[in-house]
């Protein structure tokens, strides 16, 4: 792994945004913020629509220098939620997936053999985690709760506000930068996954999850919401015709979670998998093929027709037969 340059430009913040004309929260809040983006600062998404509670929380986390653990279910945007803030402020932003390729030296660094004024000498190279603590960089653990036991004992030394990280290897403790932030995203709340939906995801200790200051909940978005999100991310539905059909595709999303929160299926429809039913529509021209191959195709076969009956009663017609 290539060891990444420092990060130019203002080592710490030097403006400030308005949450009430940054993100139409109505809130006296002022944040800290970059007046110049950086290489690493995420592209503004400007059709991205906030949630309120947890845009509050993550903002406390880049004011007030909080550890913030965003929780949710899948496709509702956890880590998408963070980078759109970021790049609001101009905050450098890195997301590291913790899947289980991910190891600690990857996270610390490791010793490399390098050329030197033409000889191999022995140096220590820094892993992603060294590096963005000593920069101005706000760090999103992804899929925190499916990290291995031995990563979390390396991140739970960071999990104080001005938690420092002791490298036996090197004999050195470091200090996080000033401008160091620290989030993570997870499926689970860190008690493990009844539901069978995340494999992989792990009990986490619960010493652990204390130290986390904020815990925030990002649920799927009201319907007049995701109707929203929909239209913003693709305007080819902005007309009549299209916001009647992306309101039958949120309303039967709204089914499918109803269906699944009472047990009657065992997979939930996402905003993700709705935007990519509108995308599909957009590319084959067929609503009821497209709910086909975004969501029905990964339903079990014995709970497709309960499927098929929510798709009934959001269109006020039945889907057609696939080989009609």
């Amino acid at each position: 792994m290539k060891a990444l340059p420092p990060l130019p430009g203002t080592p710490l913040p030097d403006s400030w945004r308005s949450v009430r004309e940054v993100f139409d929260i109505d809130c006296d809040l002022r944040v800290p913020a970059f007046r110049e983006p950086s290489e690493h600062v995420p592209p503004v998404d400007p059709a991205y629509v906030f949630d309120h509670q947890a845009t509050l929380a993550v903002l406390a986390g880049f004011s007030h220098n909080r550890r913030v653990l965003l929780q949710g279910l899948h496709g509702t945007g956890k880590s998408t939620h963070i980078e759109q803030i970021a790049a609001r402020l101009n905050w450098p932003c890195l997301r590291l997936n913790l899947d289980s390729e991910i190891t600690r030296l990857d996270l610390i660094g490791r010793d490399v053999i390098a050329l030197r004024d033409g000889r191999q000498v022995t140096e220590f190279r820094e892993g992603l985690l060294l590096w963005a603590l000593q920069n101005p960089v706000a760090l999103v653990l992804d899929e925190y709760d499916a990290g291995r036991p031995e990563l979390m004992f390396v991140i739970q030394r960071l999990l104080e506000s001005e938690g420092k990280l002791t490298l036996p290897e090197q004999n050195r403790v470091l200090s996080p930068h000033p401008a160091f932030r620290l989030f993570a995203t997870a499926n689970t709340v860190g008690l493990g996954d009844a539901s069978g939906l995340y494999h992989g995801t792990q009990v986490l200790n619960q010493g652990q999850l204390d130290r986390w200051h904020v815990v925030a909940r990002l649920d799927y978005p009201p319907a007049e919401v995701e109707q929203r999100i929909v239209l913003s991310k693709l305007p080819d539905y902005d007309h009549p015709e299209g916001r009647r059909l992306v309101a039958g595709m949120v309303r039967c999303a709204g089914l499918v979670r109803q269906g699944f929160a009472a047990g009657d299926l065992s997979i939930t429809m996402s905003p993700r998998t709705v935007l990519s039913w509108a995308e599909n529509n957009l590319i084959f021209g067929d609503v009821d093929a497209s709910f086909r191959l975004s969501f029905l195709n990964r339903c079990d076969e014995l709970e497709r027709e309960l499927v098929e009956e929510y798709f009934q009663r959001a269109f006020g017609r039945d889907l057609q037969p696939e080989n009609r």
